[in-house]
C-alpha cells in the first residue's frame, strides 16, 4: 500500500462534542501507524493547548497554530512568524476600535488588553481554554506565531489593508490572525515533501472555517458531518459526524482500515 499523509484538524473531528476522541478514533489511529502511514494534526492550537491531545493520542508529528508550526518525530521542521511590522499595526488598529487581542507563542498565550472579558472567554471557553494571562509586552518577548483577535461578524471587513497577514474566523467571537502566506495547507504539503509523499497521496479530515484550504488542496480531503455547508462544498469526500465515528466510517470507505 502507498505510504500516505494523513492530517487531522482536533476540534469537531478528533474530539466529539465532549472533547473526547472516540474508541473508533483511536483504533483507526493505531491501524494507521501500524501500516506506515505519517498521521499527524493539523490544528489551530498552539502546543500548549494541543498537548493533551498529542499525549492521549500518542502523535509525534504535528502542524500547529494554523500551520505556523510543524513538527517531525517532536522535532520542529517548519516555522512561520507573523510579521512583526503589520502586527503592530494591527495591534494599533484594534486598539483604536476597543478590539481586544492575544498573542500565541508555541506554549504560552497572553492577552493585550482588557475591553470585553465576556466576549474572550465565551470564545477561549468553546475548546476548553481558559482567559489568556495580561501580559502587553509578550509580543516583544516571544516569537508569534499567531494572534487572536475577537470580535464579531460586524467587523469582517474592516480589516483589508494588510498584505502580510490574514484573518480566518473560528468562532463567532473571535478570528486567528497568521502569516497571509500560510496556513495548515501549506505546512501539510511541507512536510509531506520532506518525507517524500506526494500531494495525490496526502489526506486531511477537518470540519472548521480554517481546514477549507486543506480540504481543498489534499488528495482527498475529508469533510465531517458537522461541518457547516461551505467548508463541505471543499471536500471530495463528507463523512458522519465527530460523534457518530466520522472518522473510522471515512478511512474504512477509503480502504485504509
Amino acid at each position: 500500500m502507498t505510504r500516505k499523509l494523513i492530517a487531522f484538524d482536533i476540534d469537531g473531528t478528533l474530539l466529539d462534542s465532549n472533547k473526547q476522541a472516540l474508541d473508533s478514533t483511536r483504533e483507526a489511529l493505531e491501524k494507521l501507524r501500524k501500516d506506515g502511514h505519517l498521521v499527524t494534526i493539523a490544528t489551530g492550537r498552539s502546543r500548549f493547548h494541543a498537548q493533551e491531545v498529542i499525549r492521549d493520542l500518542a502523535f509525534s508529528n504535528y502542524i500547529l497554530c494554523n500551520g505556523a508550526a510543524g513538527f517531525l518525530d517532536h522535532e520542529q521542521v517548519y516555522k512561520n512568524l507573523l510579521d512583526q511590522e503589520q502586527l503592530h499595526q494591527f495591534i494599533q488598529e484594534a486598539q483604536e476600535k476597543d478590539i481586544d487581542t492575544a498573542f500565541v507563542s508555541l506554549d504560552s498565550i497572553k492577552r493585550f488588553s482588557s475591553n470585553r472579558i465576556d466576549m474572550m472567554e465565551d470564545a477561549m471557553h468553546s475548546f476548553g481554554a481558559h482567559l489568556p494571562e495580561l501580559d502587553e509586552y509578550f509580543v516583544e518577548k516571544q516569537d508569534v506565531y499567531q494572534a487572536l483577535a475577537f470580535f464579531d461578524h460586524s467587523y469582517d471587513q474592516q480589516f483589508s489593508a494588510y498584505d502580510r497577514i490574514r484573518f480566518v474566523r473560528w468562532h463567532e467571537n473571535s478570528v486567528d490572525v497568521v502569516p497571509h502566506d500560510g496556513s495548515k495547507a501549506v505546512t501539510i504539503m511541507n512536510l509531506a515533501n520532506r518525507v517524500g509523499i506526494a500531494p495525490e497521496d496526502v489526506i486531511s479530515f477537518g470540519d472548521g472555517q480554517n481546514d477549507r484550504e486543506m480540504l481543498r488542496m489534499s488528495g482527498i480531503g475529508v469533510a465531517m458531518g458537522n461541518a457547516v455547508p461551505e467548508v463541505q462544498a471543499e471536500a471530495k469526500m463528507v463523512t458522519d459526524t465527530n460523534d457518530q465515528d466520522g472518522i473510522w466510517k471515512a478511512l474504512k470507505e477509503l480502504a485504509l482500515i
